[in-house]
């Protein structure tokens, strides 16, 4: 009965809001931080590589399947909202199903979002590294460090873990930084590529049907996913309860103006069957004779997949710090460093982890799981939402509006998305589920051998 008396075991709002004042780490960062630290993780491969593989599915409607992935996000972002501005605290998804639905959950929640950051941050790094490889080729630079360790995708983790090491404060400016670029560098996309518009590129429009649409939506929900980064800096945000809100509803509205107008100008100026390319923004500039510009195209992409690398190798660490604060990790993951007052083992081990499986590991097919992973995890949140509200625990400064009826819908597309993926990527969930489950379990065991 001791192994199973903590898994319904809840925390209160009393002991969320005492644990953030107790709390090392630095309070620095404001809600235009937040906003740019949610553009960073949001605008990077979904935009620059996934566009290509979903049109193949949904044909020039990939520009709908866009609309309706960032309406799913929007239901769930909305319900991020409420719990970011009552519960201010580092975990993200993991510390609001704690309070909501209990430790059971919240394991599961924390155990999927490791295929959101840990395994995410492994495709971008390999991305990163391919992009940075096309440059340098461009360029007429030929470096071989040889088939079967990828030294950019390693290095690109490390350098990117030792700027978290320094400071939440010194990763915001960088991230900053790189995000006012990139996204100059799609609005330089987007005004070049309007004049060589052709509409008959949008015909047929929806060459597939709704069936199309739907799985090119499953498929580039993997480009929306990062707003729920910006809750994991909780603990480090001056107002949490105003600033998080904005930060994440913000930069998820941003970020889908911006999908919407590239997808438009690239669909305008290639055929979609010629986009399913690695780099279909720079091939379509190709397409129009300006061969120029799509180098800087690349620079872009390098940008975007750095700036999205950054936010969620920075998240990972903080809900590591979480689940150790909370027992459900070694203690030693919640170590903060005195000097930089940032959970330092866990960066380093989060980095170092990315680094060599990004380095050595295919991992195309462990990445298809991110997607659903992500979404039983706002699938979750979706619900929380719901039940705490409807039993009147918390009251949260934002409020999610039409309650609950944002609630269902976003559970409803969460379901709908989840059931348009692939059934080998399901076999593969469940058994990722199963190994989460039999790691609670020794945890459990082991934490009653011990009392």
């Amino acid at each position: 009965m001791i192994l199973f008396s903590s898994f319904f075991r809840r925390k209160s709002i009393e002991e969320i809001i005492l644990e953030s004042e107790r709390s090392n780490l630095k309070k620095v960062l404001n809600a235009l931080d937040l906003t740019w630290f949610g553009i960073g993780a949001i605008v990077g491969a979904g935009i620059f590589a996934l566009v290509g593989t979903a049109s193949s599915y949904s044909g020039p409607a990939v520009i709908i399947s866009f609309i309706i992935a960032s309406i799913a996000c929007l239901f769930t972002a909305l319900s991020y909202a409420e719990f970011s501005s009552s519960i201010p605290i580092s975990g993200s998804a993991y510390s609001y199903a704690f309070v909501a639905l209990g430790e059971f959950i919240a394991f599961l929640v924390g155990w999927n979002l490791i295929l959101e950051y840990l395994v995410g941050n492994m495709v971008v790094a390999i991305s990163w590294s391919s992009y940075f490889k096309t440059l340098l080729s461009n360029l007429n630079i030929n470096v071989d460090f040889g088939n079967n360790f990828d030294f950019f995708a390693f290095s690109i983790s490390l350098f990117v873990s030792f700027i978290i090491l320094l400071g939440i404060k010194e990763t915001a400016r960088f991230n900053n930084i790189l995000v006012i670029t990139k996204i100059l560098i799609l609005l330089f996309f987007i005004l070049i590529g309007l004049p060589f518009i052709n509409f008959n590129n949008f015909q047929p429009f929806a060459p597939y049907g709704i069936s199309g649409i739907l799985t090119g939506s499953a498929l580039i929900f993997f480009a929306y996913i990062g707003f729920d980064a910006v809750s994991t800096t909780a603990e480090e945000v001056k107002n949490p309860k105003r600033d998080l809100p904005i930060g994440i509803i913000g930069s998820l509205l941003i970020s889908t103006i911006l999908y919407i107008a590239v997808c438009f100008v690239l669909l305008g100026i290639s055929n979609y069957k010629q986009l399913n390319v690695a780099d279909p923004l720079a091939r379509a500039l190709n397409y129009i004779n300006l061969e120029w510009a799509s180098s800087i195209l690349a620079i872009g992409a390098l940008i975007s997949t750095t700036t999205v690398l950054l936010v969620f190798q920075a998240g990972q660490p903080r809900i590591f710090y979480s689940m150790a604060r909370d027992g459900l990790l070694p203690n030693f993951f919640a170590y903060i460093h005195p000097k930089f007052k940032t959970p330092y083992i866990s960066i380093i081990l989060c980095g170092l982890i990315v680094a060599v499986f990004s380095a050595l590991v295919d991992i195309s097919v462990v990445a298809e799981l991110t997607n659903i992973g992500t979404l039983f995890v706002f699938l979750i949140i979706n619900v929380g939402s719901m039940y705490s509200r409807l039993r009147g625990e918390f009251r949260p400064v934002f409020k999610t509006p039409f309650f609950p009826i944002i609630q269902v819908f976003g559970i409803i597309s969460c379901l709908i998305l989840m059931l348009s993926l692939p059934t080998i990527t399901w076999i593969r969930f469940l058994v990722w589920l199963a190994l989460g489950l039999l790691i609670y379990f020794l945890l459990k065991l082991t934490y009653v051998r011990t009392k």
